[in-house]
C-alpha cells in the first residue's frame, strides 16, 4: 500500500510538472516516469501506445496537407458566409460551427481562423462577444469525441480491440456525435443572453471613450476578400472523401479483405487511409513537403504524439502494476456508481489538456476496475475538461480575438468566461451519450 501511493506521488507530480513546462515536456518527463517506475520501483513497463500515436500521425499529416492546400481556408470562408447571412443567430450557428470543424478534420486547433470573424459577425450586429465566442471555443473542443478522424475516437477504438471488447467506429460516433450537438445546444441556449447587452454593458460603453479602442471595435474582420483557389476546394473535397471513406469501410467491414481469416482492424484502416488521401491531396495540389512539416497544424500535432507517448506510457505502467490494489480499493465504489468514473475522467482532463491522452490514461484503468467498455463509451464526453483553467489554446485565443474585451478571464481566474458554458456543455453530452449507450448496448 505504501509502495502504491509513493508511486501514485510519483506519477501525478510528474504529470503537474509536464503541464506547467507544456509542449513536449509532458511526453519527456512521463518517459523519466517510466525510468523511475522500472528502473527504482521494478516494475514490469507496459507496451507503449504505438496505434494511438500512429492514428495521430496520419491523421495530422493529412490535416497539414489540407492547411497548406488552403482547404482551412475555404472552410472558413463558407462557414463565414453562413454566419454574415445569419448574423442575429451567430450564439447559436458559431458554437456549431466550430463542432462540425472540428468533426471533419479531427483537430480543435482549426478554431483559430473562424474566431475572430465571430466576434466580428456579433459586434457588427451588437450582440455582446462573450456570448458566441466562449462556447464556440468550447464547442470546438467538444467535437473531438465526434469526429472519426480525431485522436480520442480512435483511441477508444484501439483501446476496444485490445482489450477484446471491440466496439465499431459507428457505434462510438451513433453514441457521441449526438450527444455533442444536444450538448452544444444547451450550452448556447444557455449563452444566449447572458450578460449585458454592449449598449447597457458600462464597463463597455467607458472603454469605448478611448478613441483607439473604439477604432479597433469599428474596423472589421472578414475572410471574404481572401481568394480561394480551385486546389484549395480539390483539397476539402479529397479530404472529406477520405473521411467518407473510412466511415464507409466501418459501416460495411465485408469490403476489407481479410488476412489469415481476420478482418483487418479500423485502427490500420484510419491509418493508411488518411495517408493514402493525404498523398492524393499533395499530387492534386501541388504543395510541397516542406510547408507541410512546417504547418501550425502539424506542429500542434507531433507536439500531441509525443506527449501521449510518454506520459500514457507512464500512466498504463503504473495502473498495470498496481491493478491488484485498485481494484480491492476502488472497485466497489464505482461498480456502485459507475458515473463516478466519468468524475474521475473529467478531473485528469482539466490537468492533462488532452482528450486522447486523458482516455490513455483512465480507460486502462477502468478496465482494472471492471467496467464494461459501452459504459465506458457512454462517458466519454466526460474527457473534455481543460475549459476549467481557461489556459488552452483555443480559449486564449478566443479572449484575445474578442475586440471587446467581454470574453476574458476573471478576478479569481476560475470565473471565467468559459466555465459554465463548459460545464453545461460537458455535463448534458455526458448525460445523453451515458442513455444512448445504454439504449444501444
Amino acid at each position: 500500500m505504501v509502495m502504491f501511493w509513493i508511486q501514485f506521488v510519483l506519477v501525478l507530480g510528474a504529470i503537474l510538472l509536464g503541464v506547467r513546462r507544456g509542449g513536449v515536456a509532458l511526453g519527456l518527463i512521463g518517459g523519466l516516469g517510466v525510468s523511475v517506475l522500472v528502473l527504482l520501483f521494478r516494475v514490469q513497463p507496459s507496451e507503449p501506445p504505438i496505434a494511438v500515436m500512429l492514428i495521430i500521425l496520419a491523421v495530422v499529416t493529412a490535416s497539414a496537407t489540407l492547411q497548406v492546400a488552403g482547404g482551412l481556408d475555404y472552410l472558413v470562408q463558407l462557414t463565414e458566409r453562413m454566419l454574415r447571412a445569419h448574423p442575429k443567430y451567430v450564439t447559436i450557428l458559431a458554437p456549431l460551427s466550430t463542432f462540425f470543424l472540428t468533426v471533419c478534420v479531427g483537430t480543435g486547433h482549426a478554431v483559430y481562423a473562424l474566431l475572430p470573424v465571430i466576434a466580428d459577425v456579433a459586434l457588427k450586429t451588437k450582440i455582446r462577444p462573450e456570448r458566441p465566442m466562449a462556447i464556440s471555443s468550447v464547442a470546438s473542443q467538444m467535437g473531438i469525441t465526434a469526429s472519426p478522424v480525431a485522436a480520442a475516437v480512435t483511441t477508444f477504438l484501439a483501446f476496444s480491440i485490445k482489450c477484446g471488447h471491440p466496439v465499431s467506429l459507428f457505434d462510438i460516433l451513433m453514441v457521441t456525435m449526438p450527444a455533442g450537438v444536444v450538448g452544444v445546444l444547451a450550452a448556447a441556449a444557455w449563452s444566449f443572453n447572458r450578460g449585458k447587452d454592449l449598449d447597457k454593458d458600462p464597463e463597455y460603453q467607458e472603454r469605448l471613450k478611448d478613441p483607439e479602442f473604439a477604432r479597433s471595435v469599428g474596423s472589421s474582420v472578414t475572410t471574404l476578400d481572401q481568394k480561394i483557389s480551385s486546389s484549395a476546394k480539390l483539397s476539402v473535397v479529397l479530404f472529406f472523401s477520405g473521411v467518407l471513406t473510412i466511415i464507409a469501410l466501418a459501416v460495411w467491414p465485408s469490403l476489407l479483405p481479410e488476412i489469415a481469416g481476420k478482418p483487418i482492424p479500423m485502427t490500420t484502416v484510419v491509418q493508411f487511409i488518411m495517408l493514402g488521401f493525404g498523398a492524393f491531396i499533395m499530387f492534386a495540389t501541388g504543395v510541397k513537403a516542406k510547408e507541410i512539416a512546417h504547418s501550425s497544424v502539424f506542429i500542434a500535432g507531433m507536439i500531441a504524439v509525443v506527449s501521449i507517448f510518454g506520459i500514457a506510457w507512464m500512466s498504463d505502467t503504473f495502473v498495470t502494476a498496481n491493478k491488484g490494489f485498485l481494484v480491492d480499493k476502488i472497485g466497489m465504489m464505482v461498480k456502485i456508481a459507475p458515473w463516478t468514473f466519468g468524475i474521475a475522467m473529467f478531473c485528469v482532463s482539466a490537468f492533462v489538456k488532452s482528450q486522447a491522452a486523458t482516455l490513455i490514461i483512465m480507460l486502462p484503468f477502468g478496465l482494472a476496475l471492471g467496467l464494461p467498455i459501452p459504459l465506458m463509451l457512454g462517458l466519454m464526453p466526460a474527457s473534455y475538461a481543460y475549459f476549467f483553467f481557461a489556459f488552452y489554446p483555443s480559449d486564449l485565443a478566443a479572449i484575445n480575438m474578442d475586440r471587446s474585451g467581454t470574453t476574458r478571464i476573471g478576478k479569481y481566474l476560475l470565473n471565467h468566461s468559459f466555465m459554465i458554458p463548459g460545464f453545461i456543455g460537458v455535463g448534458v453530452s455526458t448525460v445523453v451519450a451515458y442513455t444512448i449507450s445504454r439504449i444501444m448496448f
